[in-house]
């Protein structure tokens, strides 16, 4: 795979464009999810309403490789594109929850796929630098649609329908994918070959058990094991034993999606139900850290330790708790320090460095060390919070932190 004539240029703008699109994606479904849930009388399956995308991402982690090595770049963009679009028509013209489901369960795949290649190629064709500034502005690509998107979703679906305001990603799917194709060639990619598969396979197994779990915890920490299991067969070696470099950087980056998307998933119900707070304030508290994220990502980027250590801290105020501007100031920290930390722990992460792995084996790896960090944390939080434990759940969220900055030093 050879970059052609600007291709740095229009690899980085693509990838950051496929950024967008799926930040978009992200706010139209999760904006337009109660006006589905009438219209498809699905007000008891909410759960099966938004299970689709996540099982299609974990489906797609550890097929990736596979589609890369057998398809190539363009055969892997095409199919991916096909199946995003494909599936967001199947959604747009469900009559039933089951029928939405499975169109949502397509586009998570093909967002799955489009990620690992999106990031394998900038692992291959672009330095550090550049890759550190590919990431904090693919960052700042959620701040446009955190801002405008609920309100300009709700105002389209009054004009034209909650089916065609579904549809408005693929545009911007297009133009991201048509950036990337003019980059970089249609040479197979040079990776060894992939994992053998059964073990994999736990990933999305698991991940299925925790997002059909709907509040019934036994099954949702089972779920959490056995797709830590599958993660670990997926990371490179040395990962579960902290390795110094990118090995650590992976297993920080699985201690930092731990403890921040767990926090940040729960934090409304801290809010509301622990301190007593309302909805309107709740909703500002979990804006600020993204934004804080977002914003700082674009100017300081190498400092893993320092902003996971802020980030920690700000996450243990939440679990002591304090009047409103203490609590909208401690989770406004704790956004500022992933900010600080995200892209450079990125970076590392996806550095092969001496240790030989290939560009989409890394990739595969940093995007599952996310994803199941992510899960696991919400896991732990659903479960701690189910049995009265939810300001244990915030102490818990704040070790993960201080462990992955602690780890990110190595």
């Amino acid at each position: 795979m050879t970059v052609l004539p600007r291709g740095t240029l229009l690899l980085a703008a693509g990838i950051v464009a496929l950024e967008f699109s799926a930040a978009v994606t992200s706010f139209v479904a999760s904006t337009l999810l109660p006006v589905v849930a009438r219209d498809l009388a699905a007000g008891d399956r909410l759960g099966l309403l938004v299970a689709g995308s996540s099982l299609g991402l974990f489906v797609a982690l550890p097929l990736a490789s596979r589609v890369l090595g057998r398809l190539g770049t363009r055969g892997t963009l095409a199919a991916g594109i096909v199946a995003y679009a494909g599936g967001l028509v199947v959604a747009a013209t469900a009559r039933s929850a089951w029928m939405f489901a499975l169109g949502q369960l397509s586009t998570g795949l093909a967002s799955g796929l489009l990620a690992v290649f999106g990031v394998s190629s900038a692992i291959r064709h672009l330095d550090e630098r550049v890759r550190l500034r590919v990431v904090a502005a693919s960052s700042a690509m959620w701040i446009a649609p955190a801002l405008a998107g609920p309100a300009a979703t709700l105002d389209l679906e009054h004009l034209v329908g909650w089916r065609w305001t579904l549809l408005v990603p693929v545009p911007f799917v297009l133009f991201g994918r048509l950036l990337v194709v003019r980059a970089v060639r249609d040479d197979p990619p040079a990776d060894a070959a992939p994992r053998p598969l059964g073990w994999t396979l736990l990933v999305p197994l698991g991940a299925a058990g925790v997002v059909l779990s709907t509040g019934w915890w036994p099954l949702a920490i089972a779920g959490a094991v056995v797709a830590a299991v599958g993660m670990v067969a997926i990371l490179p070696p040395g990962t579960a034993r902290l390795r110094p470099g990118t090995p650590a950087a992976l297993a920080a980056m699985v201690l930092f999606a731990v403890g921040y998307f767990g926090a940040d998933s729960l934090i409304t119900v801290l809010l509301t139900t622990g301190f007593g707070m309302s909805l309107a304030q709740a909703a500002i508290v979990l804006s600020a850290a993204p934004l804080g994220w977002a914003v700082t990502s674009l100017f300081a980027r190498r400092f893993p330790a320092t902003g996971l250590t802020m980030t920690a801290l700000g996450t243990a105020v939440l679990a002591v708790g304090g009047p409103f501007p203490v609590l909208l100031a401690a989770w406004t920290v704790a956004g500022i320090g992933v900010g600080l930390a995200y892209p450079g722990l990125y970076v590392r992460a996806t550095t092969a460095g001496p240790s030989g792995f290939t560009a989409t084996e890394l990739a595969t790896a940093v995007i599952t060390a996310e994803c199941v960090g992510q899960l696991l944390g919400r896991a732990i939080g659903g479960t701690l919070s189910s049995a009265g434990g939810l300001f244990a759940s915030y102490a818990v969220f704040a070790v993960a932190l201080a462990a992955a900055a602690a780890v990110s030093r190595r």
